[in-house]
């Protein structure tokens, strides 16, 4: 009896503490949830806090590992009030931490996806989970064109954002676009091209829809990843909607962030489609670290058949990367559902 009350304490104690990936299970499988588009997480004070595309609201979920996003806590911190230009569509949302504060970008429309553009919250609370996320508008240039898959980093003291773009006023080609920002809010100067779709597998958008072009070239979803001295753009490339949608890759050789001339583009995508191991379409992704800091993690969503689009089958997978000798990141193949993984590394 005795030995029972202390196993159910530790038990519970563990639980309250770990969470249950920690204490029963240091394993997992993908997907991380049963379906979810454009993961992203951020590490901070000890936890893990998660978003993914939701389409009428934004959602963080908080975990101290993301091998237990399923019995996560989560909280809805935003439903867009009605009749607004972000009403509707609520796209690849980000949780970022700047100077102090928190911030969720998110892209949205009023239903009708011409009208997509990028808009930010922000929270003082220590916590996100707690306190007041207050709205404080879109996030544009001066062109004011059709804009979604906004990120923010820092390099070299600058705070820049990157996002999908059109070059005018008509859907026929998405391109990535990058500029410097005053504040987490506002966007300062001009935004600047820094890739378009121009090899093969970046073409895949065949779209058999009367209601939108029958064709649409595709760069979607920027994200830096930055390696020493090394810095990375990772992207989506060709249609969503297609098996071929894949990952490739930017590499900064010049100086300046804001010039397409000093990035230099992958020949070929660096993350694809693995018929083999059952993974259809991966891309959308962003990066974490492991708790101890010591393993560089993929976070991505897939589809598990053939020609299941760009719909609620794609769900959140996560897997670990390498370097290559040249600093460059070699993400492999996309893992098999049915394979174990160990979880992410934690602190001792």
């Amino acid at each position: 009896m005795i030995r029972n009350k202390i196993l159910l304490k530790f038990t519970l104690t563990c639980l309250a503490i770990l969470g249950a990936t920690s204490c029963f299970a240091q394993t997992f499988t993908n997907p991380l949830l049963p379906s979810g588009a454009d993961p992203w997480s951020i590490y901070k004070n000890g936890y893990y806090y998660y978003t993914q595309s939701m389409q009428s609201k934004l959602v963080i979920w908080k975990t101290k590992n993301l091998a237990d996003l399923k019995t996560a806590t989560k909280k809805t911190i935003f439903l867009p009030p009605a009749g607004k230009a972000y009403s509707k569509e609520l796209w690849a949302p980000e949780i970022h931490f700047i100077n102090g504060k928190w911030y969720v970008y998110f892209a949205a429309d009023d239903g009708n996806n011409n009208t997509h553009r990028m808009y930010v919250l922000e929270n003082s609370s220590i916590d996100p989970l707690k306190g007041n996320w207050i709205f404080k508008g879109k996030v544009a240039d001066a062109t004011d064109k059709w804009a979604i898959d906004g990120s923010v980093f820092i390099y070299q003291k600058q705070l820049y954002m990157i996002w999908a773009g059109w070059e005018g006023d008509v859907n026929q080609k998405q391109e990535i676009y990058i500029a410097k920002m005053k504040n987490p809010w506002t966007i300062d100067g001009a935004r600047h091209k820094i890739s378009t779709p121009q090899f093969d597998w970046e073409k895949h958008g065949d779209l058999n829809d009367p209601q939108n072009p029958p064709h649409v070239d595709v760069n979607e979803g920027p994200q830096i990843l930055i390696n020493k001295e090394k810095v990375f753009l990772i992207y989506s490339a060709s249609g969503c909607w297609t098996d071929f949608y894949a990952l490739g890759m930017l590499t900064l050789k010049g100086r300046n962030l804001l010039d397409a001339n000093s990035w230099e583009k992958s020949k070929q995508p660096v993350f694809k489609q693995s018929p083999e191991n059952g993974v259809y379409a991966p891309g959308h992704n962003s990066f974490f670290k492991s708790p101890d800091g010591k393993e560089d993690w993929i976070l991505y969503h897939a589809n598990a058949g053939p020609g299941q689009g760009c719909g609620g089958q794609r769900s959140p997978r996560a897997q670990k990367f390498t370097w290559n000798a040249d600093g460059s990141p070699n993400f492999g193949k996309p893992i098999k559902t049915t394979q174990k993984l160990k979880i992410p590394s934690e602190k001792k």
